[in-house]
């Protein structure tokens, strides 16, 4: 994960200050009303967020030591991934104590009790706020159930593979909410890489729900995933996700990515991802003079580097190399 002190990009929002009295309003603005103790006056406080309806997400340093007691959240769900430092927190009866050089968790905190964190001079951590309505109804589409209070574990592994896949996961949606360009501009790719956030959360932080979430489905018949695949096929310029295609045929999204392994060799996502640069090729070899990370961007590839490898290992050659063989041809 990136040195969270490092200047950014081009944020929504930046804000730093050595007057604890600022730190602990604008604290309370962003995420939540809580109480602020801080073991001297040396603040270095720095928040930079970004938000849409659904997530804030920010990276956040005190630059001393601090104690926050904050009451119950009511409407989110709070993610804090520490990236330096020590910390403990707890609550209601749970209470954890770690490190992020020696056993890096991630806390995620229900929106029905009381919050306690102490965190070290020297820690600093991304931070999210789920709305609470977005998660819990996010869990409801993939388990085909209505919504319902989720139950978390107060902390879960960073260490692991899965672990650390969220962390990936988190910096890239921070990297790209920025007031200019990226994700602001194309609410369609927003809304989907939030959808796989969340799932990369109810997957990674254990809860009352993760039973169901790890169910091996039962098979669902071939046609259901050819139908699936058919509407990908004629819908590929729209919002897209594994969850409202499950919806869309009556499925669990694991019984749908389970089917589309064993009908198309792939996951719904890997599909949609190959539907979609065939047709960012067939914009660029079919006449019109459309600049590659237009066509890209029509066909919601927002990370133009990512883009460019799939691109590659799909048909072999950069898409500007299939752009300027196009213009040759035509010349």
């Amino acid at each position: 994960m990136p040195d969270l002190l490092d200047a950014a990009a081009s944020l929504h929002r930046s804000f730093s200050t050595r007057d604890p009295e600022q730190a602990h309003d604008y604290v309370s603005e962003t995420f939540a009303a809580h109480r602020l103790s801080l073991a001297d006056d040396s603040v270095r406080f720095r928040l930079d967020t970004a938000a849409t309806d659904a997530v804030t997400v920010g990276r956040m340093a005190y630059g001393a030591r601090a104690r926050i007691v904050g009451p119950k959240m009511g409407d989110c769900y709070h993610i804090n991934l520490l990236a330096t430092g020590n910390c403990t927190v707890a609550q209601g009866d749970r209470r954890e104590t770690f490190s992020a050089a020696e056993n890096p968790l991630g806390v995620i905190f229900g929106p029905d009790e009381p919050v306690y964190i102490d965190w070290s001079a020297d820690a600093s951590q991304y931070h999210l706020k789920v709305s609470r309505h977005a998660l819990e109804g996010h869990a409801a589409r993939l388990l085909g159930t209505a919504p319902s209070t989720i139950d978390f574990d107060l902390s879960f592994d960073l260490g692991t593979p899965a672990g650390q896949s969220l962390n990936s996961s988190v910096a890239f949606y921070y990297s790209q909410l920025r007031p200019a360009g990226g994700l602001a501009t194309m609410p369609a790719v927003q809304q989907e890489l939030e959808s796989a956030l969340m799932t990369q959360i109810l997957l990674v932080a254990q809860s009352n729900l993760t039973p169901e979430l790890l169910r091996e489905p039962s098979p669902d018949s071939d046609s259901m995933i050819r139908g699936v695949m058919d509407h990908i096929e004629g819908h590929a310029d729209d919002d897209l996700s594994v969850a409202s295609l499950a919806a869309l045929v009556g499925t669990t999204p694991r019984t749908l990515q389970s089917g589309f392994r064993r009908v198309a060799g792939m996951t719904p996502t890997e599909f949609i991802r190959n539907v979609r640069l065939d047709r960012v090729r067939t914009d660029l070899v079919g006449g019109a003079d459309v600049a590659v990370s237009d066509a890209a961007y029509r066909w919601h590839f927002v990370h133009l580097g990512r883009f460019a490898s799939h691109y590659r290992a799909r048909f072999g050659e950069s898409p500007s190399q299939t752009f300027q063989r196009h213009r040759r041809g035509s010349a």
